[in-house]
């Protein structure tokens, strides 16, 4: 074929660029709603549980839902939830570390499962004390981690999510907003921290899910482009 029959490429418009970044913010706006009311959704039913049991107790006037949870538990569990499943896929760019240990929905799936598991037993399994309890709890949520995520930076922001989240629920016990049955740590329970440790490496791991399931989109948009 001779030289001039060739068709040389045109230079390529920067459409698709400004696509891309378009779909990526839009894509972090739905990650962070899917996010909010998974937490919000996982918050009505496991605080439905602690109620039950007599675990947690609110006063008499601030119950207003038919999930007998005061109205603030829900949205301040779903802003934690997107907050925490936005931020560890974050974390995990930042430290050039992609978390690729069972990357599918039916691990993620079953990791939800898990933890509702280990919310259930702190409500409804009966030990001789709380240290048993605690420590229980302690060794299902490490269990939780080695099995969904084994990253250093999962465990490392589980840690921090229940240092912190443990402080708050201890703040807004002493002020008088709710209170917990035979509390033995400080103003709470002292297996509580497992909870907020097994959630937040829960959360994280739905996050970096709908993260990956983000780049792969972004990826195909690129590729047809």
């Amino acid at each position: 074929m001779a030289e001039g029959e060739t068709e040389s490429p045109g230079p390529k418009k920067c459409g698709p660029y400004i696509s891309s970044v378009t779909s990526r913010s839009v894509n972090l706006m739905i990650r962070g709603v899917v996010l909010f009311f998974i937490g919000v959704f996982l918050a009505l039913v496991l605080n439905l549980l602690q109620i039950q049991r007599n675990v947690t107790l609110f006063p008499p006037d601030v119950i207003a839902s038919i999930f007998s949870s005061a109205w603030w538990v829900p949205p301040c569990c779903g802003t934690a939830s997107a907050v925490i499943g936005l931020l560890y896929p974050c974390i995990d760019r930042h430290l050039g570390e992609p978390h690729k240990f069972k990357r599918e929905w039916s691990s993620v799936m079953r990791c939800v499962a898990v933890f509702v598991g280990i919310n259930h037993a702190s409500a409804k399994v009966d030990f001789d004390n709380n240290i048993q309890l605690s420590l229980t709890l302690a060794a299902l949520s490490i269990g939780l981690w080695w099995t969904f995520d084994r990253s250093r930076s999962g465990f490392g922001l589980g840690v921090g999510i229940a240092f912190l989240a443990t402080l708050v629920t201890q703040l807004l016990v002493y002020n008088g907003v709710y209170q917990y049955t035979s509390p033995d740590f400080l103003y709470v329970r002292s297996w509580l921290p497992c909870i907020f440790f097994a959630g937040g490496i829960t959360m994280g791991n739905i996050g970096r899910q709908l993260a990956m399931y983000e780049c792969k989109v972004i990826a195909e948009k690129s590729h047809q482009e």
